[in-house]
């Protein structure tokens, strides 16, 4: 391993001392075997990957292996084992792992692992938080891919926002001030017209990537492109949208035996997925994060055979002799019996002049480990005045400071949970400003300040910071079902009771159930619904119990005209 760069204390991926019971457990599954100084055990690109628990010697994780560049990202031991959340997402490695020198490891089948995750609690459990925190490292360093773009191109903006929704880590170069990123184009002889680019280790770089091309590169599976000609398969059950409504949804619809599919403009785990700690979730008294939720969510998923399509947004609805095809912004066309609608609600985007050059780069609308790298040990902005804010800034006081909260109604508890309340208002890095919004913002190579102003007073002030982060209402993600399903005046879809007023023949309604017979809403999207993570669970493991009950009573009528 020549040229790989060493640190003395590697940290970041954290170790994983398994106990002699693990390592019998994983031992029944597996084999053991040999290997040589240098051998790969596997390669960045690659489709999937075994799990290997080092038993002699060491094994290395490197980045951009073979390469002038290439660096150790982490070294494993006697009784510690490789990895990290992608292999269980079906995500390529971004990485390879080396054999340092001589020794044996125990190479475990990944579908042996998946069976494992699925029956075995404790050691699941262990596995999971560990590959989970192993991301979280990487999410911070920006390890994985690297992104080459301009920060006045909204292309790339939009990269950066995906790859934050992702949960992706990935090293950002800027066209516009650094310089490295010119030279790496002309080594790879791109010219400026084909950015943004993405490079992928051991992939073919990505130019100008569609939603398509990330898709393919992140482990989807194949889907039929609507020819015209029917070609898709036809599905029990199809879930737009991946967040905790929509994920229980596909639990529970494929564990009842429906062949169910589900589909999501991003990475699983909607807003809740991009939530630093959620501490009101029943069951788990110390909190979890949205994204441990979240890939916790998909794996059981997937352990239960439910399709998973990530960068599938959803843009055509078409219901037709009682079934139903989404049609998303690639091509891919899904067609179901029944359809659950969990699409969620989106924050809105902050109303002030010119920020939309610093979106992705200074300005954020989820608080993660993946943005909040840009701001460490100086001040952020969290605006907005519910849970989600409130949680942003909680997590973003760790690390960043001072966090001023901008909050425009004239105090926390209206709608903001107690618990987050007392905790914020005990926290000496977090710094409540009521009856504050803002109104400008400034920057030159990055954010620099926000200027605010004391709508009680009409003072107007400035707040020198490095960063943004905007969690203000909600705008319901249904723009995409073109006007066929009956919403109310904000765009929300109305659900059960909720139609009586606009419903003029057939059957009543079922609860949840939109419009159109066959078609259910569930979380965030629908009318009326309570905004936490909790409800959302509940009303899609609800929708699926009221799939049945449609098939029972029968009838496929227009509810609505």
């Amino acid at each position: 391993m020549a040229g790989v760069e060493r640190r003395s204390s590697p940290a970041w991926l954290p170790a994983s001392l398994l106990s002699s019971r693990q390592l019998r457990t994983l031992a029944d599954l597996g084999a053991e075997r040999t290997v040589d100084s240098g051998e790969i055990l596997f390669s960045a690109g690659d489709a999937s990957y075994d799990f290997f628990v080092v038993l002699d010697g060491a094994a290395d994780i490197v980045e951009q292996l073979g390469a002038a560049e290439q660096r150790l990202v982490a070294s494993y031991g006697p009784g510690e084992f490789l990895g990290e959340i992608g292999m269980l997402t079906g995500e390529r490695a971004h990485f390879a792992g080396v054999m340092r020198g001589p020794g044996r490891v125990l190479q475990v089948p990944l579908d042996r692992i998946q069976e494992l995750i699925a029956q075995d609690p404790g050691l699941s459990d262990y596995i999971m938080r560990t590959f989970l925190e192993r991301r979280a490292n990487l999410l911070r360093r920006g390890a994985g891919l690297i992104l080459i773009g301009s920060r006045y191109d909204e292309r790339c903006r939009a990269l950066l926002q995906s790859f934050s929704l992702s949960r992706m880590g990935v090293t950002w170069m800027d066209l516009e001030d650094q310089p490295d990123a010119e030279a790496l184009l002309r080594e790879l002889q791109v010219p400026v017209t084909d950015l943004p680019i993405v490079l992928i280790p051991g992939r073919p770089l990505l130019r100008n990537p569609q939603p398509a091309d990330l898709a393919a590169e992140f482990g989807e599976p194949p889907t039929a492109v609507d020819d015209g000609q029917d070609a898709c398969e036809l599905l029990d059950l199809l879930v737009v949208g991946g967040g905790p409504g929509g994920l229980a949804a596909a639990v529970y619809g494929a564990s009842e035996g429906l062949r169910t599919a589900l589909i999501d403009a991003a990475a699983f785990g909607g807003q809740a997925g991009t939530s630093s700690r959620i501490e009101n979730y029943l069951g788990f008294p110390a909190g979890l994060s949205g994204a441990e939720l979240a890939a916790r969510g998909a794996v059981q998923a997937a352990k239960f055979g439910v399709r998973l399509h990530r960068n599938a947004r959803a843009t055509r609805f078409v219901s037709r002799g009682g079934l139903h095809t989404v049609v998303c912004d690639d091509g891919r066309t899904f067609r179901a019996h029944d359809v659950i609608v969990a699409t969620g609600a989106e924050y809105r985007r902050l109303d002030v002049p010119g920020i939309g050059a610093w979106e992705g780069n200074g300005v954020f609308y989820s608080a993660t480990v993946a943005e909040a790298r840009h701001a460490i040990g100086r001040p952020v902005a969290v605006i907005g005045g519910a849970n989600s804010a409130g949680q942003a800034a909680m997590f973003l006081s760790r690390t960043s400071g001072p966090v001023y909260l901008l909050v425009r109604g004239d105090d926390l508890e209206h709608a903001m949970s107690r618990y987050l309340v007392d905790a914020i208002h005990s926290n000496p890095k977090i710094d409540v400003r009521v009856r504050t919004e803002a109104v400008g913002i400034t920057g030159n190579s990055s954010v620099t300040g926000l200027n605010v102003v004391d709508r009680a007073a009409g003072e107007l002030s400035s707040l020198e910071l490095d960063a943004v982060f905007v969690f203000i209402g909600a705008t319901p993600c249904t723009d995409w079902l073109g006007g066929r399903l009956a919403t109310d005046s904000k765009g929300f879809l109305l659900t059960g009771h909720d139609l009586d007023a606009v419903r003029t023949y057939g059957r009543g309604p079922l609860a949840f159930e939109t419009s159109v017979p066959g078609v259910f809403c569930v979380g965030d999207a629908r009318s009326g619904s309570v905004k936490r993570v909790a409800a959302a669970v509940g009303e899609g493991s609800a929708a699926v119990r009221l799939v049945f009950e449609r098939r029972r009573i029968g009838g496929t009528e227009t509810l609505c005209p």
